[in-house]
């Protein structure tokens, strides 16, 4: 079967971009080549090309792995999105993208595109424990490997906040504006995190480039929403019976897609709002509510499914013992948002339970319950701290909690940057107090709730349930 390429004649069924992708210029870096930028950002920018066409072509940029860049330059930049639900599936073809690096091997040439004059924004999606965030002091986690790499060799960096850094630099000295530093990734306030981060290893290596990027950089933040499990053969034979071609990098994915951004730009972006997004002056009431509505219920869904030997959310979601859960978690995490202009948060959860339920959404639990460690504190442990506070009943949140560590138990393994030392708390259970090992883990909760005995109580209370 030939590959899906840029002379591949599309089925009518088949939607392509409606631009001369010929005439594309690159206008934004984004680095992090994974499935959800290609069925988030990439879309919304495919469709803002279309509204309005200008100088807005992607480079993506992968940090690591050369192979989905590899699958990209085979099909000159195309790949295959389908959109799935009960009623049907419909594919689109994006082609937003006009040139892709692997950073491991062309770092150089990465370098020179964030330098370069037409390079107007750099988007992330790299993952929470991509950045070096020390989660104790919100800075830099000066022992993580890609800071170690990065401060020892700044001119030719590993880790995402290098990179910004480096090029940043390397736009200081030829005279430029900085590019805007766009966030996607599920932390609170994305933008002012990444922003620390930038300025902390500037500081290190130059206080000047500091408050250069300090004065004249931007970093807004902005909300994400769309769920995108991991690909697999079975949407790569649906990808081919739909095109016509074989497409390496087909992914599926819900009808849904939400896009929230603080319109704060140093130079320019694409319209974006034509294609959907919202641009607030605030985004932190709309983050808040998907990660503690969705995100949040997420990781209870997953957790209750390596429990439960169940491999999907929609499996977990076929229980009702297990919807009503969820439903109640939703209810105790919305007691603790603020009003979100334009949101009715009781039509949203509702809508979340649809989402989570769709049957044509094949969405690991493995895949959500990865990097728990570094999800809990914004999904659940804030909202926690803010619950307590006000005099609430936490007992939704301690559920989350005690189903980890319950699952921990349970499969004695788990995809987790600290690993090795949840599995040793994992080892030294005391049936008197068996949170407090995991409480013992510094920097894993937030230290409010590590020094409250109710809170840690009633975890153990919950964690009771279950046969450890």
């Amino acid at each position: 079967m030939d590959r899906l390429s840029s002379s591949t004649i599309l089925p009518e069924s088949v939607v392509g971009p409606a631009y001369d992708r010929k005439a594309l210029k690159p206008g934004i870096v984004h680095i992090g080549l994974g499935a959800f930028h290609r069925a988030h950002q990439a879309v919304f920018t495919q469709k803002a090309l279309e509204q309005s066409f200008g100088p807005w072509g992607i480079v993506a940029v992968n940090l690591r792995s050369p192979e989905p860049v590899q699958a990209l330059a085979d099909q000159d930049g195309l790949y295959s999105v389908i959109v799935r639900n009960a009623e049907g599936d419909r594919a689109e073809v994006i082609g937003a993208t006009v040139d892709w690096l692997c950073a491991a091997d062309r770092g150089e040439d990465v370098l020179n595109y964030l330098a370069s004059s037409g390079i107007r924004v750099v988007t992330l999606t790299v993952s929470e424990k991509a950045y070096g965030l020390d989660p104790v002091t919100g800075g830099l986690d000066l022992k993580h490997p890609s800071v170690v790499a990065d401060m020892a060799n700044p001119h030719a960096p590993v880790g995402a906040i290098g990179f910004l850094v480096e090029g940043l630099s390397r736009r200081r000295e030829g005279g430029l504006l900085p590019f805007t530093v766009l966030c996607c990734d599920n932390l609170p306030s994305n933008g002012h995190v990444v922003r620390r981060l930038v300025l902390d290893m500037a500081e290190r290596r130059d206080p000047e480039l500091a408050r250069w990027i300090g004065k004249e950089g931007k970093f807004p933040c902005s909300m994400v929403d769309r769920i995108v499990p991991a690909a697999t053969d079975e949407t790569r034979a649906r990808a081919a019976r739909m095109l016509g071609v074989e497409d390496r990098l087909a992914i599926e994915t819900e009808p849904f897609l939400q896009w929230v951004i603080e319109d704060d730009f140093v130079s320019g972006r694409p319209q974006w709002e034509a294609a959907g997004a919202v641009f607030a002056q605030s985004v932190e009431p709309y983050e808040n509510m998907k990660l503690r509505l969705l995100n949040g219920s997420h990781t209870l869904i997953a957790h209750l499914g390596i429990l439960n030997n169940l491999e999907f959310v929609r499996d977990v979601m076929a229980v009702p013992e297990f919807v009503e859960k969820v439903k109640r978690h939703m209810e105790a995490a919305a007691s603790t948002l603020a009003p979100v202009p334009g949101i009715d948060l009781p039509f949203y959860r509702n809508e979340l339970l649809e989402r989570f339920s769709n049957p044509t959404i094949a969405h690991r639990n493995e895949q959500i319950a990865m990097d728990t460690s570094q999800k809990l504190p914004q999904r659940i442990l804030a909202a926690t701290v803010e619950a307590l506070a006000a005099g609430k009943d936490a007992t939704e949140f301690a559920y989350v909690v005690a189903v980890w560590i319950a699952s921990i138990h349970k499969r004695g393994d788990l995809n987790d940057p600290r690993k090795s030392e949840i599995l040793a708390a994992a080892k030294h259970v005391d049936n008197t107090d068996p949170s407090a090992p995991f409480f013992a883990i510094e920097g894993l909760f937030l230290a409010e709730l590590v020094k409250n005995r109710s809170w840690r109580d009633l975890v153990n209370r919950e964690l009771a349930k279950f046969a450890l």
